[in-house]
């Protein structure tokens, strides 16, 4: 049942424009086909990949597609170095269509590889919100057609219109929010996930949560509430029902299956509504942590902090969490903070099943300087959109107040140094 259903809502969103389950990475070049005859295939090197490989370069020869060259897909968190590599040797190259094979870093430095071949300048020219748009308006150009295929359940970057990429020097990831870097179709066979390590497969999967929980807190009061509300409810039961399940078996096609739809499902949820708390304070964690298991870590603590003004998406998710054997409290008994603290309790306790830590504490090379960082971070102009995407909105001049002790309590599990803004 709960796979028809998010197969229905990944229909509703996507229509015929996304190709996806076992077996889908043969129909590569028909994806690809309608968009030009030569192809640049900017691919991730993993387990398995040079066998994928090669059924993606049979099909796009089937569809009389010449593929030109093969490029280096980029390293995890998208580096700004690999995106200018990257475009690069697709300059070079001078394709009709580019395609991206492999996770969401890989696709995202590829999305934004084709606004640097297609618009030039700097990426920094293009962070933030409709960028990419107003040149493109300017310029009366259209970005190079691109179809990504995924190679993991994490991010959606190959269904949404966001592309993250990390400053190394600086240890900051910046956001471009796009609808014109969507992909123009999309691959996802399920059988790529078979060989992706435990910690990958957790990091994916709990960014899910995090796309889908997010959205909802922000749903709050807005026309979109209804299907953000169906969204998480689905993606996120799916999560806590097989991640421990694929985790024990990691050939076990139900159990990747449901992580693949829910994956899906939290690109449907970003591309419905937005991202906030967890989200913009993960990107001040890229040199410890991975995006998912940042969010994953930060989004208890938020959700305490936020308690108070989500009562109503709270009970849905408190009753996902309870059906899940998570909850043994009477939620129907609690309310506002105490509601909060039930559920990221749960969130904690789900966090100690499948291995993961829940505090920043006991993160290698975690110190005050990345709280600092992440205070920082959030009162740049160019994610203030995070801000605005809270169900308690947040100005700059409040985040010393009540986003620093949000973070303390990340770091030491404290939730009772947490602030709530009267409602």
């Amino acid at each position: 049942m709960e796979f028809d259903k998010a197969r229905n809502l990944l229909q509703q969103f996507k229509g015929n424009s996304y190709i996806y389950g076992y077996g889908a990475l043969k129909q590569a070049g028909k994806a690809s086909a309608g968009f030009g005859k030569k192809a640049v295939l900017v691919r991730g090197i993993f387990r398995g990949s040079g066998d994928a490989v090669e059924t993606i370069v049979n099909s796009l020869s089937k569809s009389q597609i010449e593929l030109v060259t093969q490029i280096r897909g980029s390293r995890p968190n998208s580096p700004k170095e690999d995106l200018y590599r990257i475009s690069e040797e697709i300059k070079q190259a001078m394709p009709d269509i580019v395609i991206s094979f492999g996770g969401g870093s890989t696709i995202d430095t590829t999305k934004a590889a084709v606004v640097l071949y297609t618009l030039n300048g700097q990426i920094e020219d293009y962070f933030g919100t409709g960028m990419v748009t107003k040149v493109i308006l300017e310029r009366g150009k259209s970005l190079l057609p691109h179809i990504a295929i995924q190679s993991v359940a994490s991010s959606a970057s190959h269904l949404t219109k966001y592309i993250n990429i990390t400053d190394l020097s600086t240890g900051r990831k910046k956001l471009i929010v796009d609808d014109a870097v969507i992909p123009n179709r999309a691959v996802f066979d399920y059988c790529t996930t078979f060989t992706a390590e435990a910690n990958l497969t957790i990091d994916g999967a709990m960014d899910s949560v995090a796309h889908a929980l997010e959205v909802l807190y922000g749903a709050i009061g807005k026309p979109f509430y209804s299907l953000a509300a169906e969204i998480a409810d689905i993606c996120i039961s799916l999560v806590l029902k097989y991640l421990p399940a694929a985790l024990d078996n990691p050939k076990s096609q139900q159990a990747k299956e449901a992580l693949c739809l829910a994956a899906d499902l939290g690109g449907y949820a970003i591309m419905t509504g937005g991202t906030n708390g967890g989200h913009l304070s993960s990107f001040s964690l890229v040199d410890i942590l991975p995006h998912g298991r940042a969010c994953a870590i930060m989004n208890p603590y938020y959700t305490v902090f936020f308690a108070p003004a989500i009562e109503r998406p709270l009970r849905l998710i408190g009753d996902i969490y309870k059906k899940a054997g998570l909850i043994r409290t009477d939620l129907n008994t609690l309310k506002g903070r105490f509601l909060g603290i039930a559920v990221a309790e749960a969130m904690f306790e789900f966090a100690a099943r499948i291995g993961m830590p829940a505090r920043l504490e006991l993160i290698d090379c975690f110190s005050d300087e990345h709280i600092e960082r992440a205070i920082k971070a959030a009162k740049d102009p160019q994610l203030k959109i995070k801000l605005q995407n809270m169900p308690v909105p947040m100005t700059v001049e409040m985040i010393d107040e009540y986003m620093q002790p949000i973070l303390r309590a990340a770091a030491t599990g404290d939730l009772s140094i947490i602030k709530n803004l009267p409602v």
